[in-house]
């Protein structure tokens, strides 16, 4: 694993110092495809190896203090070299959005891009907390819905300013329509250069992308 480098389901961790700082980590690995910390592993990928059981009560103090819903986590200690690595687990997870401090002690969600935590926007967290509502969603394929995917069928994906101006749509019904779209599958959201875009919703089984190329559920 420490030869694969870091990635979008790999991070090291010299240390744990802020439980809050790596409850972002916990909150981005469960809201995205999961993950694994490792910790006592610096960023160039030699073992340093932790200095004491204190390394597990910081990930747990994060998962249990700083994420709500709170983060499951499972953990394997490593004996490598004469020094221990602790590898953390975290599970794609079904409860998403999950969220965590930000730096204004501000509950946010979080996704794994490559190597690097970023903020999910409102459409995301929003979609998540609808997909969870046992009543269900209506969805109606109104004009502006066709017009989204048949923009879809010549382009490979839809910034949502570009979905405001295509459609003419005020930002809420904009929004709205596409929390709905996420909600029930109908699309999904891929990251270009960062940035969350939505594409047609693709069976990961009927098409192979090139590595780091999938769209992220």
């Amino acid at each position: 694993m420490i030869e694969q480098g870091e990635h979008q389901q790999l991070d090291f961790k010299f240390e744990v110092s802020d439980s809050k700082k790596i409850a972002r980590t916990l909150s981005a690995f469960a809201n995205t495809d999961g993950g694994r910390l490792l910790i006592g592993v610096k960023d160039n990928g030699a073992i340093s190896g932790i200095r004491s059981d204190e390394e597990y009560y910081m990930i747990e103090a994060a998962s249990c203090m700083y994420t709500r819903p709170e983060v499951p986590f499972t953990t394997t200690r490593w004996d490598i070299q004469g020094k221990t690595v602790l590898e953390v687990y975290i599970a794609p997870s079904e409860q998403r959005p999950h969220l965590a401090p930000d730096k204004d002690d501000t509950y946010k969600a979080y996704i794994r891009v490559a190597d690097e935590n970023i903020l999910a926007n409102e459409i995301l967290t929003h979609a998540w907390k609808k997909r969870r509502d046992t009543r269900g969603t209506l969805l109606r394929v109104s004009k502006p819905v066709e017009i989204l995917f048949a923009w879809l069928d010549t382009h490979p994906y839809i910034s949502f300013r570009q979905f405001c101006r295509v459609t003419h749509l005020r930002y809420s019904t904009a929004r709205d329509i596409l929390i709905d779209l996420l909600a029930v599958d109908a699309i999904q959201y891929t990251l270009i250069d960062k940035r969350i875009m939505y594409t047609k919703a693709i069976d990961p089984q009927d098409k192979q992308y090139p590595a780091g190329d999938a769209p992220r559920r």
